[in-house]
């Protein structure tokens, strides 16, 4: 990932104050069945559904959307009878849901513990505003996350470790959306302030630090690390940290 990617993806997460960086943690009930996610990466009203998604901790299945995809739009229009996204299936309680503030609220009563969230008003204005600058930000040089591309298609989805704000895995989320590969998200939020910051700092000055996150501890487990991105791939058996060797093997893999 060159330093003007980096660093417009900075600016994305500094524009939303880098919501979707820490779990809520306490009183967070997890869905039994995976919930499901038309998305668009570089949607900011989807963006604003993704954060809430990371801070409760719960992971869903990515169908990437992108304008000019025929892979998951049709199916999102029969679910729903619109071609507007963000599109949230929640076998759970059967509800098919558009409008990102529906569904964040959808995700607060029945996930959040009963800690409630402010989707309308001034605070709703202000996050969909700061939601489309971090678009913006990423739109300079290249509508990162917004439109199709080529590519071969996998058998069976991909997994992503990652949470919404980390500016390593947005790229890679941009480009799983733009090959409209199909992915479970693992989200990866830090659930104590011992986690803030690089992976190297966390070693060297809390090594000792429990892992409370369920997808923590399972990368932890796998891999011995606790570091995002991370992607595996069940159809090649592939597994691998860092977001520059993730976009060259998806390239290389899937794009055409």
């Amino acid at each position: 990932m060159s330093f003007f990617d980096l660093t417009t993806s900075v600016f994305a997460s500094s524009a939303r104050a880098w919501r979707g960086t820490t779990a809520f943690g306490r009183n967070v009930k997890q869905p039994d069945k995976l919930l499901e996610l038309y998305d668009i990466e570089g949607c900011p009203y989807c963006r604003l559904v993704r954060e809430v998604l990371s801070e409760l901790d719960i992971d869903a299945m990515i169908y990437p959307c992108p304008k000019g995809g025929m892979r998951f739009r049709p199916a999102a229009l029969d679910i729903s009878g619109v071609s507007q996204f963000p599109l949230l299936v929640d076998p759970n309680t059967g509800d098919s849901i558009v409008e990102s503030a529906e569904i964040i609220a959808h995700l607060y009563k029945y996930y959040g513990g009963g800690k409630m969230h402010s989707v309308s008003g001034m605070g709703r204005q202000l996050a969909v505003v700061s939601s489309m600058l971090a678009t913006v930000y990423r739109l300079v040089g290249r509508a990162r996350g917004m439109y199709v591309r080529n590519a071969d298609h996998p058998v069976e989805p991909l997994e992503l470790y990652s949470f919404e704000s980390s500016p390593y895995s947005r790229p890679v989320r941009e480009l799983l959306c733009e090959l409209e590969i199909p992915y479970r998200l693992r989200n990866f939020a830090k659930s104590r302030w011992q986690e803030i910051g690089p992976p190297q700092v966390r070693a060297k000055f809390f090594p000792d630090a429990p892992i409370s996150s369920p997808n923590r501890i399972r990368l932890s487990e796998l891999t011995g690390r606790s570091q995002v991105p991370y992607l595996v791939d069940p159809n090649t058996g592939a597994g691998m940290f860092e977001s520059a060797d993730i976009m060259e093997y998806l390239q290389e893999t899937y794009s055409c």
